[in-house]
């Protein structure tokens, strides 16, 4: 055998003409070395082409992620905006209700609390700006409106509770402030440094109101308080005498009936007794009094016209 070429006996039948066919090492070799580079190139073409296609997936996962994210982003920027406006309406009520307190209002650079200065987070520091620089700046500016709002959101909460306090502290003052009239009756003698007596016949100081009405009528607190004394007291026959706090007294006498006792807690228009004529007194009335600091003063100034519960 000839070892340069490779002889072929070809038979296509049992009683055929056999055909012999001779080819070269050479071209064999040839035929071999193509047909593996055809294989190779075969394969390379599967493997870029499945490459391409997870690159393909990826993109597309990634087209959706961002889809989704610039969703999400979009949803984020109207609650923020909505957020802002609650923000702003309650900022007007603050200053309406600092108002009512008796509080100044905040002074409106403060009111924004600004954010920002040194050490604050940057547009370029942020994760997303690092993926996507159009995401990333909206991510950062919705991310920046609402540290803001929050910050604002914490201002106006302790502004409100320091409102709130004030409204309290109002709300005790004026509830242990004497308003109203004691009794339903007629004023017939009022505040003076002196007046005759009118049994006496002779000047002395008269320190409250002389209100007539019929023996029984209810004699009321003027303001919420708590009673220091309920008995008798020389002159002023049978009393009551309230604390009210904030250095508000009154005094309500010549009763004929007493209703409450010491250390008794009373509300403005809880009545605590009845007209009488006890003490020295000519006729059923009221002898009511106010006393501020310790000293009295003209219970006219504290009444409120026509203020009966």
């Amino acid at each position: 055998m000839n070892r340069d070429k490779w002889t072929l006996l070809l038979l296509r039948n049992e009683g055929d003409e056999v055909q012999q066919l001779t080819i070269p090492i050479r071209t064999l070799r040839l035929l071999a070395a193509g047909a593996a580079v055809g294989v190779m190139a075969a394969l390379f073409v599967f493997v870029l082409a499945g490459v391409r296609g997870v690159d393909t997936a990826k993109n597309i996962q990634l087209e959706r992620q961002n889809q989704t994210l610039s969703s999400e982003l979009e949803r984020l920027q109207t609650q923020v905006a909505v957020l802002e406006e609650e923000v702003n309406h309650l900022a007007e009520r603050d200053s309406e209700v600092r108002l009512l307190a008796g509080l100044d209002a905040i002074d409106p650079e403060v009111r924004q609390v600004g954010v920002g200065g040194p050490g604050s987070p940057t547009l370029e520091e942020h994760p997303l700006f690092q993926l996507d620089e159009d995401l990333g700046k909206e991510a950062f500016a919705a991310a920046y409106d609402l540290n803001a709002l929050q910050r604002r959101a914490h201002l106006l909460r302790e502004s409100l509770a320091e409102a709130a306090d004030s409204l309290e502290a109002h709300r005790d003052l004026l509830e242990s402030t004497p308003s109203i009239l004691p009794a339903d009756g007629r004023v017939t003698s009022g505040f003076a440094s002196a007046r005759e007596h009118p049994i006496h016949h002779e000047a002395r100081p008269h320190h409250g109101l002389d209100i007539s009405a019929p023996r029984g009528t209810p004699i009321m607190a003027a303001a919420r308080g708590t009673v220091v004394f309920s008995g008798r007291r020389a002159g002023y026959g049978l009393v009551v005498e309230l604390d009210h706090g904030f250095g508000y007294r009154t005094l309500y006498g010549h009763a004929s009936e007493l209703l409450v006792n010491v250390g008794e807690a009373v509300s403005r228009g809880d009545a605590i007794a009845r007209v009488g004529s006890s003490g020295t007194a000519t006729s059923p009335h009221l002898h009511y009094e106010i006393h501020v600091g310790g000293r009295p003063v003209n219970p006219t100034d504290y009444v409120l016209t026509g203020a009966i519960p």
